[in-house]
């Protein structure tokens, strides 16, 4: 695949989000970002794992991942993900509401690719996400996407 036929397809993301508002709000800002791109919601960290088992028929480009999950918490979803040889590659971005320097530290010890903390204000937390996928793909190096 060429690089050419990699950018011609829409950037595949999936978020780890329990929060249904906080989850529209992504999705909105993204259909409304620079580029396209596909958004699959897993609800708690146990349906993030289910889906990422599947690599024969998805494979993110990159992860936006909670921490405060129902049945496994983001850091243990981080953990086994990094853990996984065909997933460790996947760019991971914990967007959660912690401010906690033990959860920051834990994070990067586990391999995130980036901690941010969610802004309460609504213009301010769609910034974030504008930022975000500005960042992650249009600065950011990545080796080829599968197609």
């Amino acid at each position: 695949m060429t690089t050419l036929e990699t950018a011609a397809r829409p950037i595949e993301i999936l978020l780890v989000e329990d929060n249904p508002a906080d989850a529209r709000l992504v999705r909105e800002t993204l259909k409304d970002g620079r580029m396209e791109t596909n958004l699959t919601v897993a609800r708690d960290g146990v349906e993030a794992i289910e889906r990422l088992a599947d690599a024969e028929h998805y494979r993110p480009d990159l992860i936006l991942l909670d921490l405060n999950l129902p049945r496994k918490n983001g850091l243990e979803v981080l953990e086994e993900i990094k853990q996984h040889e065909s997933l460790c590659s996947i760019p991971v971005i914990v967007m959660t509401t912690s401010e906690s320097d033990q959860d920051i530290l834990r994070a990067y010890k586990l391999h995130a690719n980036a901690f941010i903390t969610k802004p309460v204000d609504l213009d301010q937390f769609t910034e974030v996400v504008r930022k975000t996928e500005d960042f992650w793909f249009t600065i950011v190096r990545h080796p080829l996407r599968r197609g």
